[in-house]
């Protein structure tokens, strides 16, 4: 397989395999710039993202230390007024030792695997908490946020490689956990706890997926059986699977993983909505 020497695993990459090999040989491998959207009305879906990073920024400038009241002289639209007073007044506690748009790699199978966390928040020596924070219009369910290779990748490597934000000692599993903040549900974040077992699990996973990945031939990356997913890929009409793209309003009938709309950070900013 021609997959650089040098290329660097994310979730999103891990978890394009995993939704349809053909996916991640035709963006990751062949590198095939496809020009065709996602979703449908095509301005929705720009304005929906270009929201998120908006409100990523936001809490970015407030914990950089702008005071509140300056950040919310920023803010215009309605929506995002919205989050961010849901984010001001429901908010999580956390450790006061906090680190924006951390980023940690670290070598595995072959390769090294990369994460962008949207926060880490440390009580050095006791703690870590992960927070990604979500403006996802539906929220979904816990099960499937549990399987997706974001959970698995963020928690595995903040213990692996995560050793600069505490002191210079490695995390042990149990002192880590993760929470997806919903911006629409606020009171009700998602909270994942880590354990050594996890950590051992999650490591054989994600190394098994990397050495599946790499030990694959040119032409040998099935598409997905699944053709409802299909609606929500670039390279729908590539495969032939289609022409048009699903709609914003179809998102309640398709499977679960198009549910998800994250633009991967190794393209833009990792945010979703």
């Amino acid at each position: 397989m021609n997959l650089p020497s040098n290329f660097q695993f994310s979730q999103g990459s891990l978890q394009d395999y995993v939704d349809c090999p053909r996916r991640f040989e035709l963006r990751y491998v062949r590198q095939v710039a496809w020009p065709a959207p996602e979703k449908e009305p095509l301005a929705e879906d720009e304005r929906r993202v270009q929201q998120a990073l908006a409100f990523h920024r936001l809490i970015q400038q407030h914990g950089a230390g702008i005071a509140a009241d300056l950040v919310s002289a920023l803010v215009q639209d309605e929506e995002l007024a919205r989050w961010w007073r849901s984010y001001l007044q429901n908010g999580p506690a956390l450790p006061s030792s906090r680190y924006y748009e951390a980023v940690l790699s670290a070598p595995l199978g072959g390769y090294r695997l990369l994460a962008r966390y949207d926060l880490v928040a440390v009580e050095a020596g006791r703690r870590a908490v992960i927070v990604d924070w979500k403006t996802w219009r539906r929220r979904p369910q816990r099960s499937w946020l549990a399987g997706r290779l974001q959970t698995q990748v963020y928690l595995y490597l903040l213990v692996r490689a995560g050793a600069e934000f505490n002191n210079g000692q490695p995390f042990q599993p149990e002192q880590v956990e993760m929470l997806y903040w919903f911006a629409d549900y606020a009171v009700d974040p998602e909270r994942f706890v880590y354990d050594a077992t996890r950590y051992r699990a999650d490591e054989a996973r994600l190394s098994a997926l990397i050495a599946e990945i790499s030990q694959r031939g040119d032409d040998d990356f099935p598409m997905t059986a699944d053709e409802r997913a299909c609606r929500y890929c670039v390279y729908r009409s590539f495969c032939a699977r289609g022409v048009e793209a699903g709609t914003l309003d179809e998102l309640g009938d398709v499977p679960e993983a198009a549910e998800e709309i994250a633009l991967d950070f190794e393209q833009i900013a990792e945010i979703a909505y």
